[in-house]
């Protein structure tokens, strides 16, 4: 099969755990990710997080929705001022060790993996708002870092 890229939606921030979240979804489908689906990945996200160290509270998420029985959740979130931190989580996948094919039984994953290739085009942005928003200026500002999002689209392209 040849690689095609996928659609990429932008759906408003959310806040758990006392941070604050961009969040994108990724899927093949133009219709975008089942609500099911997604209930089901932010249910998961308060165990992927980092305990809170200071830094201003926000990150961003990448739901995707694979093209089989597949569904992940990776989460970004800034840590010691300038780091991503990672925690994921899939669900449906037997590879990933999923007990079932069911796309809303996701489970923690422990793999050092941070992002397959439809999921990694957010990070290149979310570095650059950080830095724009956050580091770069006298003061922080995190309400303009929260607005600041990769445009919906596709996945590639974007050079």
């Amino acid at each position: 099969m040849a690689f095609e890229e996928k659609f990429l939606r932008t759906p408003p921030p959310i806040e758990v755990g006392g941070r604050r979240f961009k969040r994108y979804h990724v899927s093949a489908d133009p219709a975008g990710i089942a609500p099911e689906v997604e209930r089901a990945a932010y249910a998961v996200l308060p165990e992927l997080l980092p305990e809170p160290d200071g830094t201003p509270s926000a990150g961003f998420l990448v739901l995707h929705r694979g093209g089989d029985t597949g569904a992940y959740l990776n989460a970004y979130t800034w840590v010691w001022d300038n780091v991503l931190h990672f925690g994921g989580a899939a669900a449906g996948q037997p590879v990933l060790d999923c007990p079932d094919l069911d796309p809303t039984h996701f489970r923690v994953q422990t793999r050092p993996w941070i992002g397959c290739v439809w999921e990694l085009p957010p990070v290149t942005h979310e570095r650059e708002a950080w830095v724009r928003h956050v580091l770069a200026p006298a003061r922080p500002d995190l309400d303009a870092y929260l607005a600041d999002s990769l445009a919906e689209g596709s996945t590639g392209g974007r050079a």
